[in-house]
């Protein structure tokens, strides 16, 4: 297992190999800065483009603030 630390020192676990697949399908226009940042925080910026990332609980929180504008894929929960 890969140890990831977080803010505040404690770290979370994320077992090696398992990865979500993000794909972003709305625009940050019109957002609030927070979650225009979000989406930047997890490699997005256009409609359509996709990352595979680590599954963590950090990646999840990210994802759970922008729902309503990305799609997950190989959802592993």
């Amino acid at each position: 297992m890969a140890d990831v630390e977080n803010k505040k020192g404690k770290a979370a676990r994320a077992v090696k190999g398992e990865k979500v697949t993000v794909v972003q399908i709305g625009s940050s226009t019109r957002r609030p800065a927070d979650q225009h940042a979000t989406l930047v925080g997890l490699g997005l910026g256009r409609i359509g483009k996709r990352r595979e990332l680590a599954d963590t609980p950090a990646v999840r929180g990210m994802i759970d603030k922008v729902a309503h504008l990305v799609r997950v894929e190989d959802d592993a929960r």
